[in-house]
Formats: C-alpha cells, sequence, structure tokens
C-alpha cells in the first residue's frame, strides 16, 4: 500500500485502501494496519491539526489493528 508522509512527531506515512476499509499508518517503532475503517476517518486523520491525537482520539482504541512490520 502506498502511503503518504506526514508531519507529526508521532506518524510517519498514512496510506488507506477504499475497497477494503484498511488504513495502514507507519510510526517510528513499525506498521500497522486498521480494519474496518470508514474513508471519512482516514480524511479526518489526514487534514487533523494534529495526526498523532487524531489517531490517539478516534481509531487507536476503536478498530481492531495488526502490527505487519
Amino acid at each position: 500500500m502506498n502511503r503518504t508522509p506526514v508531519v507529526s512527531s508521532n506518524l510517519e506515512s498514512v496510506g488507506y485502501d477504499a475497497d477494503s476499509q484498511v488504513l495502514e499508518i507507519e510510526f517510528g517503532n513499525g506498521v500497522y494496519q486498521y480494519f474496518g475503517v470508514p474513508e471519512s476517518v482516514y480524511r479526518g486523520l489526514m487534514n487533523a491539526a494534529s495526526h498523532g491525537k487524531y489517531h490517539h482520539r478516534n481509531i487507536r482504541d476503536v478498530y481492531p489493528y495488526e502490527r505487519i512490520r
């Protein structure tokens, strides 16, 4: 999946596949995929003033995920 670099102290890059609703986030310590994420949440993350805070409040404990790297 192609990821877009983001300016954040926590996240390094973000990718999204609308067909499968998989959100992929690269952190300094690895890459994680989140499942069942609506496109509106992805857009919210990309447009947030703080990507890290948005992830913490709206994604981290809401969607199932797995570390892939």
